[in-house]
């Protein structure tokens, strides 16, 4: 049996790890073990599932440095790293020799627990406790949730439910790629088998999957592909269009248009019954830039609800991952990155223009009260008067970053943006405070930060409603309307969003935002700002990309490469050794002194030249490999990842590529190693 194959086929053997070693010896053989008596008791089903939730889940990685999953939106319009993806290089980015993106392990355990828990139900062997339903309904959220990461991956995916026997031609059978829009359904399918056995609380409490957080998962699976299915029809990217490699025989009656309108309004009911819950739960803003007191307690909930260790007091929070120091331990780094330096990203200055005034108005309009003149003075004076999720999660200038013993406070040094280190630089100028905690003693020694890490939070409810109501009816009904409000009374905005879009240009806009297009087209004002609203609330919380692939936001990349730019540092207050706000460090006699920027690009330099601009350049920066020297592009094949290349030797009867199950996604080769063509 080949590697691919092995990989689809369910052995008995991991069961052995979910046993005790001081019984195990005294059982009978694994085989029996399994069929009789593990799947027989509650408290088995349970550790069973659990495994899936340190293996499946977004989370901050423990014991490693960076900015967690405040990190998860680099790469993108919103939010860089110093070294920007190669995906966004002509040629850069390419194929595998492995078999990247085409794994079952989950899958195919989880096959086994239904393969053994439900027929016990039904014989009478396990009887249907609260434990037993909880920990089914976790196991087909787990599973939706594992198809959902792949297929959203790679579009067509194979849909494997049961557990197959070592048998060749069948396992090649089942490997064949099914439609994409036939695997969101069957995720579908599985979060409403998931919603009729999860509770409303879960016995774990919020770090357990409870009924709100599948219909969280089913309201985005659905806005997924019903956006997807939008944006890229007639292309090869969906079932059906031009060039799709896909069998048109397993299509059936398929209607793309039918499909859409179906996932949209899935998409509203899901996130209609979680978001009316949420009204009035959304965590309070009480406008309080410094979030916590000297004693560390709360002064603004909403700030305060992304940076705490404990969140269970958060309506908001519908679920998230708890750290702590004490056995067993578990903890990160995250918060070293936050109070001394920038963690070595940023946002864009596109990212920041897309907050609009108090007032409502892009800063841009008559009447907004936006001064141009701020971005000169500096990073406080450029978010004054704004949408108040501008001030509390972008580090203005010497703003608090820690207490220290209950009493000290020390405040954020921009001159890390001239450091040394291009790990540690927040190098837009723009630095995240989205998750920071204030609790100095979280920074002090190698991993010490329980900083709780959000996996579900019922605003997006609210945003996915308000998106789908959108896109299937093309305006805003009574409950998009009160959802909307909602979320901009909270952000300390106008709640009168047809003001906003009143005073929307698309050109401008389209500036810095990518999501402004898709196909290369401006959307309307309207869209644009539905668009607008989820990113402001959703910032460093790792969206964006797939938002851009689904609303097939880049093609506007590929006929126009672009740059991406951080704050205003030529011509302003950090530049100018006289200024108050001017970048110095202390030399080794104890003295502050002015750091000059270094332009050096052929070498260290790090900064862009004022001949690009007053503001910093963050892709020409320096050319040490760095593939987009010359702007950002993209190439439509690349709204899908490739498969590995192996697989295609695997999936085949006899190894040769050309007799596999399996083809490759459009414009990708099946050869290592190789970039993507260009497909229409």
């Amino acid at each position: 049996m080949n590697k691919y194959i092995a990989s689809l086929f369910i052995g008995t053997s991991m069961i052995a790890g979910f046993t005790s070693c001081e019984d195990y010896l005294d059982r009978e053989p694994e085989a029996n073990l399994v069929a009789e008596n593990y799947f027989t008791d509650g408290a088995n089903l349970s550790a069973y599932v659990m495994r899936f939730y340190d293996g499946m889940l977004p989370s901050h990685s423990s014991n490693a440095y960076g900015m967690g999953t405040f990190a998860n939106d680099n790469g993108t319009d919103n939010q860089v790293a110093r070294s920007i993806p190669s995906r966004y290089a002509n040629g850069q980015w390419l194929t595998s020799n492995d078999e990247s993106n085409w794994s079952f392990g989950n899958i195919r355990s989880l096959n086994l627990f239904f393969e053994y828990v439900l027929p016990n139900i039904e014989s009478g062997k396990l009887g249907l406790t609260d434990l037993v339903r909880q920990s089914i309904g976790e196991a087909y959220f787990f599973r939706a949730y594992q198809y959902y990461a792949s297929y959203s991956t790679i579009g067509d995916y194979p849909i494997i439910d049961n557990v197959l026997p070592d048998d060749k031609e069948l396992l090649l059978e089942n490997s064949y790629r099914r439609p994409r829009n036939q695997v969101a359904r069957h995720i579908l399918e599985d979060l409403d088998n998931a919603l009729a056995y999860l509770p409303e609380s879960s016995d774990k409490g919020k770090q357990g999957v409870n009924r709100d957080c599948a219909l969280l998962l089913r309201s985005r699976v659905a806005l997924f592909e019903g956006t997807w299915l939008k944006y890229h029809k007639g292309t090869a990217l969906v079932p059906g269009g031009p060039g799709w490699p896909g069998d048109a025989s397993l299509l059936g009656s398929f209607d793309i248009d039918a499909e859409i309108n179906y996932f949209l309004t899935e998409a509203m009911t899901s996130a209609k019954e979680l978001g009316d819950k949420m009204m009035g739960q959304l965590a309070e803003n009480t406008g309080v830039i410094d979030a916590f007191s000297p004693s560390l307690a709360p002064l603004n909930p909403y700030f305060c609800m992304f940076g705490q260790q404990d969140l269970d007091s958060y309506s908001e929070v519908l679920m998230y991952r708890a750290y702590q120091l004490t056995a067993p331990a578990v903890s990160t780094q995250i918060q070293h990155s936050f109070m001394t330096h920038g963690g070595g990203l940023g946002y864009t200055r596109g990212m920041i223009r897309s907050f609009v005034m108090a007032n409502g108005l892009p800063i841009y309009a008559a009447g907004s009260g936006f001064d141009p003149d701020w971005e000169s003075a500096g990073v406080t004076a450029t978010l004054q008067d704004r949408d108040s999720r501008a001030q509390l999660f972008v580090r203005g200038d010497n703003c608090l970053t820690s207490y220290k013993n209950g009493e000290e406070a020390s405040t954020y040094n921009m001159s890390w943006l001239l450091t040394e280190s291009a790990t540690q630089n927040p190098i837009t100028g723009y630095a995240n405070k989205k998750g920071c905690s204030f609790d100095y003693s979280m920074a002090e020694g190698n991993s010490r930060a329980t900083t709780g890490s959000i996996t579900f939070r019922g605003v997006e409810a609210l945003l996915n409603y308000m998106e789908a109501c959108v896109e299937k009816n093309g305006n805003v009904d009574q409950t998009a309307d009160s959802y909307w409000k909602a979320i901009r009374t909270r952000a300390k905005v106008d709640p009168d969003y047809t003001k906003t879009i009143a005073a929307t240009n698309m050109t401008i806009e389209g500036e810095g935002d990518w999501g402004a297009y898709s196909r290369g087209v401006l959307v309307n004002t309207l869209l644009y700002n539905v668009r607008r609203e989820r990113r402001n609330e959703l910032m460093a919380e790792g969206f964006r990309y797939n938002d851009l692939r689904r609303w097939c936001a880049l093609d506007q990349l590929a006929a126009n490469p672009v740059n991406l730019y951080g704050m205003k540092y030529w011509n302003t207050v950090y530049s100018d050794p006289q200024s108050d706000l001017a970048l110095t460090t202390t030399d080794e006699d104890g003295n502050e002194v002015f750091l000059v920027a270094r332009v050096n690009p052929d070498g260290d330099g790090n900064m862009s030249s004022q001949a690009e601009g007053d503001w910093i350049v963050l892709n020409r920066v320096t050319k040490n490999d760095n593939y987009v020297w010359n702007g950002l592009t993209w190439s439509r094949a690349q709204y899908l990842s490739p498969i590995g290349c192996d697989v295609f030797v695997t999936s085949s009867p006899d190894g040769d590529k050309a007799k596999s199950v399996v083809y490759q996604n459009p414009g990708w080769p099946t050869t290592g190693l190789q970039p993507c063509t260009k497909i229409d």
